[in-house]
């Protein structure tokens, strides 16, 4: 999945496949997740936040399926 950069004190990167509703985010800290069941509109916001971390941790986890990718 190509993932694009953002301006982020805890992300890298994010990417997005609206086909399998599968997200994929790259944290600052070295790892990388892919998150399951994610609807487009939760990728859109997470595009627009101001405080992309912020979003993350209210909208994203601990709602959505998730793997660790390997690295």
């Amino acid at each position: 999945m190509e993932r694009t950069p953002v301006a982020s004190s805890s992300l890298v990167s994010v990417g997005y496949s609206p086909e399998v509703s599968t997200l994929e985010i790259e944290f600052r800290h070295g790892a990388s997740y892919q998150y399951f069941a994610v609807p487009q509109h939760i990728f859109d916001g997470l595009l627009v936040a101001t405080s992309k971390g912020a979003y993350f941790n209210e909208h994203i986890k601990g709602v959505y399926p998730f793997r660790l990718l390997p690295a």
